[in-house]
């Protein structure tokens, strides 16, 4: 799939299941909500967090993978409201940073193997 047809497929859904789209402070909040899960997770699974009783870390990685398909999708819902295309966006982005970083990370000591 790609990003504009991840795009339009949340709209459909949007439109269609999810009757219409939260307003923006409303998505704005729920994506640091499921942001927050992810870093949960992240801490559990690769940080010194240990995981609690109740919690399983057999399916912690199909648990990240669902909150990162979260995030993806309210950040997407936002990009939708807002009028931002997000294929343009990241390629500009990686432009900028591949301009800005081009010898950044290649003379950072802390990167070499």
């Amino acid at each position: 799939m790609t990003v504009k047809e991840v795009q339009e497929a949340v709209d459909q859904w949007i439109n269609t299941i999810g009757i219409r789209y939260y307003n923006e402070l409303t998505n704005t909040a729920i994506l640091m909500e499921e942001v927050g899960e992810v870093a949960r997770l992240m801490a559990r699974l690769y940080g010194e967090q240990s995981f609690k009783r109740k919690e399983q870390e057999a399916s912690a990685k199909d648990d990240l993978a669902d909150e990162m398909a979260d995030v993806l999708f309210v950040l997407v819902c936002l990009a939708n409201q807002t009028g931002i295309d997000l294929t343009e966006a990241l390629e500009k982005n990686l432009q900028k940073k591949s301009i800005r970083d081009a010898e950044r990370h290649a003379n950072n000591e802390k990167l070499k193997p």
